[in-house]
């Protein structure tokens, strides 16, 4: 009786690699930045939403990372819009907020009322 040759398994070839579709920007300074300065407006209303904004961008810019280390592109891609897309949202409300506070000090009176309450203060202080 005639038993053939044991034969080798093929040699291991590991799947091809999907390229990554370029780098894909996390926006994660961005959105911290844009966050903190939105910190400086928080008296206004739009300080307060753009806080809220910028958080969310932070979250879904903290995800970009994880997704492409996951080999999840196309959600990497989603993420990265969307933060951006927030990012630029914060960006308008720090602005329109830092934009505020400068009218509210020079053309708005607000320097004038601040003037006025030092005054006060330093009366106070030398009675």
């Amino acid at each position: 009786m005639y038993t053939p040759p044991p034969q080798e398994p093929p040699p291991y070839v590991p799947p091809p690699q999907v390229a990554a579709p370029g780098p894909i920007p996390n926006h994660l300074v961005w959105a911290i930045v844009a966050t903190v300065f939105n910190l400086c407006g928080v008296c206004v209303c739009l300080g307060i939403v753009g806080i809220i904004t910028g958080i969310v961008a932070i979250v879904f810019a903290a995800k970009v990372n994880g997704l492409l280390a996951a080999g999840d592109f196309d959600g990497a891609a989603r993420a990265s819009n969307t933060a951006k897309i927030l990012c630029w949202v914060t960006t308008g409300f720090a602005a329109a907020g830092i934009l505020w506070i400068a009218y509210s000090f020079t053309l708005g009176g607000g320097m004038a009322e601040f003037n006025s309450a030092m005054e006060q203060y330093k009366s106070q202080l030398h009675q």
